[in-house]
């Protein structure tokens, strides 16, 4: 065996390694998911607690009205609720948009805060900041400016819970609603229903542990007050909240019967700007984070720790590691002893990967047909291909930001 050969048995085993958690997860979301099925919610709370729905937007004209309809017309007591939307220095028609609304629902308990490049423009958490000081419910929850929550979605993410005090906060699914626009919707629609809302649904089976998405879900007012708020230089403030209420010894736990739809990007411009962003901002949460991987007070957290650490630096080395051995190999420059067996391996990982996937998708009516089927095995040479770049320039961003001390701005996600 040459350093060819340990390189690729490197690779392979990561790759390995990394799929095999993933169906793990998988594997407990389902069981999650049969559990689900029989749990019966209640018509009605018994005391509706008062809480502000807080939506931080930036230059959102094509969406943001539609979203704040959706927030007018949930099932939830209207005298019990109130929408927060932070206008956070655009420029756009927003501010004229959100005025019409407010004329046109004189009754409702809406606000809209306008900030400007000196009060505002800084970044989600910032905006979230801004918006907290304004509020007044004893719960929390947030929607991106893009989302339309089903009618029940907050009262299922408040019964969940007020059912248990050690729940610091509680998050719901997202779902793709232009998902058969183009092929890339397709593909994200699938990375959707498997590798965030199951794989969120299987670490809740297993470990009691999920970490809060960026939009549809609830958290303690009491819990941001003793945090200090939204850590303003986390691009995905999501995430870094989320391993400090785990530190604070609170629990965060999904409740996928809470359904909002999203807008996901239609371009792979606006797809690599926003998910790069997402991959800088991970690498942050893990670097501030990797120290409380030994101390006791994480408590299941570390998983997530150790998660991030596989994906963002063994993971992600394995794979640019195996497409670039897969070159050197094709022109046959260097000489593989173990060739036949990778083989073997890289079509057990590839049908393991599929089928995985398709367990995932079966959970959503509609989803398990042929169509789908073709595009996940399309998805594997592809768009996950694709991830290993972002989630690199993801990275080389992280650092630029360090070495250059760079204020944290708003990255905003084009809308369709």
């Amino acid at each position: 065996m040459n350093i060819f050969d340990y390189l690729l048995l490197y690779s392979l085993g990561i790759i390995w390694i990394t799929i095999f958690i993933n169906v793990v997860l998988v594997i407990g979301g389902y069981i999650y998911y049969l559990k689900v099925l029989k749990v019966k919610m209640k018509e009605d709370l018994v005391d509706f607690p008062f809480v502000s729905i807080m939506v931080p937007a930036h230059n959102e004209e094509k969406v943001i009205g539609r979203t704040v309809k959706s927030l007018l017309q949930l099932e939830y007591p209207e005298d019990k609720y109130e929408i927060i939307i932070i206008n956070d220095n655009s420029s756009d028609s927003s501010s004229e948009i959100l005025d019409e609304l407010k004329r046109d629902n004189p009754d409702r308990n809406l606000i809209v805060i306008n900030t400007d490049s000196t009060t505002g423009g800084k970044g989600k958490s910032n905006a979230l900041n801004i918006g907290f000081e304004k509020s007044k419910g004893d719960f929390l929850v947030i929607y991106d400016a893009d989302n339309t929550p089903e009618k029940k979605a907050v009262k299922y993410l408040l019964e969940t819970i007020l059912s248990d005090d050690r729940l610091g906060a509680v998050i719901g699914k997202f779902r793709c609603r232009n998902r058969k626009k183009n092929l890339l919707t397709k593909f994200i629609n699938i990375e959707t229903l498997t590798f965030q809302w199951m794989a969120q649904a299987g670490r809740w089976q297993f470990m009691k542990l999920c970490t809060i998405p960026g939009t549809n879900f609830v958290i303690r007012r009491s819990l941001i007050e003793k945090m200090g708020g939204w850590d303003p230089n986390a691009v995905t403030e999501d995430t870094e909240i989320s391993f400090r209420l785990y530190r604070m010894g609170y629990r965060i736990k999904f409740m996928p019967l809470s359904v909002t739809w999203e807008q996901e990007p239609q371009t792979l411009r606006v797809w690599f700007k926003q998910r790069s962003r997402w991959a800088k901002g991970n690498v942050y949460v893990l670097v501030k984070n990797f120290k409380f991987l030994f101390s006791r007070r994480s408590g299941v957290s570390r998983f997530d720790i150790l998660y991030y650490t596989l994906i963002y630096f063994f993971f992600l080395s394995a794979v640019l590691l195996s497409d670039f051995l897969f070159v050197i190999g094709l022109t046959q420059t260097v000489q593989f002893h173990i060739g036949g067996y990778s083989i073997i391996l890289w079509i057990m990982a590839y049908s393991v990967f599929s089928l995985s996937i398709m367990v995932a998708i079966s959970t959503e009516t509609g989803e398990l047909n042929l169509k789908n089927f073709l595009v996940v095995l399309l998805m594997y040479f592809t768009y996950c291909k694709l991830w290993g770049v972002v989630a690199a320039f993801g990275f080389y961003s992280y650092l630029k930001d360090v070495i250059f001390k760079r204020e944290t701005k708003w990255y905003k996600t084009e809308r369709f």
